[in-house]
């Protein structure tokens, strides 16, 4: 029998939790097999078997925090199960006692023991209460079996589903809380919200946020889109807002690249990138995930447009690839898209600048000869590190921003 050990899945991670178990305890499994997925404080990562064999323990519950380099499941693969059982049928008839000698008749027998899952390495049960067992998102493991050498019945699972919990979450549900009610549910913060929390609680200490609104009038770059989606939909992506804030992001940048900037507070000096990596908040089942669109002052609206659809079904799925969450420059939180209007965002640390754009309002608004028109405003509010970036620096870039959006047309002169 051999254990799997938790494989270093990341830089820095030392842990992960158990989020689905794919197979149980005893299920015979192929080479390259989807095993277990688990989740890092960066994304969902599926790990695969080694090689085929047999489960004989799951070491960790679902649910539970896995160790990097630590025993996560144990199997016995297929080449050593069919040497052991060849070494089964030669051997002589009577067994042997617990000190490898034959047992005397004269002897007291010996005292008996529970057999348990531990011990035994595979919890014994149908196929039938095993599929039970995982569409209920249980292991083995924690069952007591009623049958036979502690096999695991129908009943026994039922049993363990309708029998009160006695886990450290209900210990919690029992104590009241500060508001002196006991709560509905208590569960771990883990994975990307555990992140979140500690990211954010950072950001918004150790950086002075200061915050700048601005509307825009999008009326005609929503004509423009309109004009520009049928043919990005013929090539199989959808064409969003997204592309369009990333480019003319890109091209402000050019003009302020203090934006663009980071600050190593500890070496007191400021890195600046030509390169402009813009990350967009996405609301994943994960948690908040921003991965990023590398080099977007290089591409074209089409290959921004492909980059921002493949990184939001990652998000989405939570299996963004590291490298996708690396590396960012300045970040996009398009709030508007669940429909708020406005919000201030807290900075994506070592970031300096982050806007929240809230959702398009068709509004009445006046025209150079004063007559009332219906025009599409979207409100945006900027949070920059006010350390290195001032009221008036962070106004000049947003006017930039927002001369090549109400003029989408004139990006054109812009382009390589």
């Amino acid at each position: 029998m051999s254990d799997f050990l938790l494989p270093d899945i990341g830089e820095g991670i030392v842990e992960c939790e158990v989020v689905e178990w794919r197979v149980a305890e005893g299920d015979t499994i192929e080479e390259d097999q989807p095993i277990v997925e688990v989740m890092t404080d960066k994304a969902l990562v599926e790990i695969t078997a080694p090689e085929a064999g047999t489960v004989t323990k799951l070491y960790v519950a679902q649910g539970k925090i896995a160790k990097v380099h630590a025993p996560l499941y144990a199997y016995q693969a297929a080449g050593q199960m069919n040497s052991d059982t060849a070494a089964t049928e030669q051997a002589p008839s009577a067994p042997p006692s617990s000190h490898g000698v034959a047992a005397d008749e004269n002897s007291p027998p010996p005292k008996s023991q529970a057999v348990t899952p531990a011990a035994a390495g595979k919890v014994p049960a149908s196929p039938a209460v095993r599929r039970l067992v995982r569409e209920h998102s249980l292991a083995l493991s924690e069952i007591s079996g009623s049958g036979k050498d502690g096999r695991v019945l129908k009943e026994d699972v039922l049993a363990h589903l309708n029998a009160p919990a006695v886990s450290h979450q209900t210990a919690s549900v029992s104590m009241p809380s500060s508001t002196g009610l006991a709560p509905s549910k208590v569960e771990p913060l883990r994975g990307v919200r555990a992140v979140m929390a500690k990211r954010m609680v950072e950001a918004a200490s150790s950086i002075p946020h200061f915050h700048y609104g601005e509307e825009i009038d999008v009326t005609e770059l929503l004509a423009l889109r309109e004009r520009l989606k049928p043919q990005v939909e013929a090539q199989g992506e959808r064409l969003t807002l997204m592309p369009f804030f990333m480019k003319a992001m890109a091209l402000a940048v050019a003009e302020t690249p203090i934006i663009n900037a980071q600050l190593d507070s500890e070496a007191n000096e400021l890195s600046y990138y030509d390169q402009c990596n813009i990350g967009m908040a996405v609301d994943s089942k994960a948690g908040l995930l921003v991965p990023n669109v590398k080099g977007v002052e290089g591409l074209t609206l089409f290959e921004i447009a492909k980059e921002v659809g493949r990184l939001t079904n990652a998000a989405r799925e939570g299996r963004v690839e590291q490298a996708d969450l690396k590396g960012g420059t300045i970040s996009i939180s398009n709030i508007g898209a669940l429909g708020g209007t406005y919000a201030a965002p807290i900075i994506n640390a070592p970031e300096a600048a982050i806007v929240a754009i809230g959702k398009t309002q068709w509004l009445p608004r006046f025209d150079e000869h004063g007559a009332v028109q219906r025009r599409a405003i979207l409100t945006v509010t900027w949070a920059g590190d006010h350390r290195f970036i001032d009221g008036g620096t962070i106004a000049r870039f947003c006017n930039a921003w927002k001369g090549f959006l109400e003029a989408p047309e004139s990006m054109l002169l812009h382009l390589a």
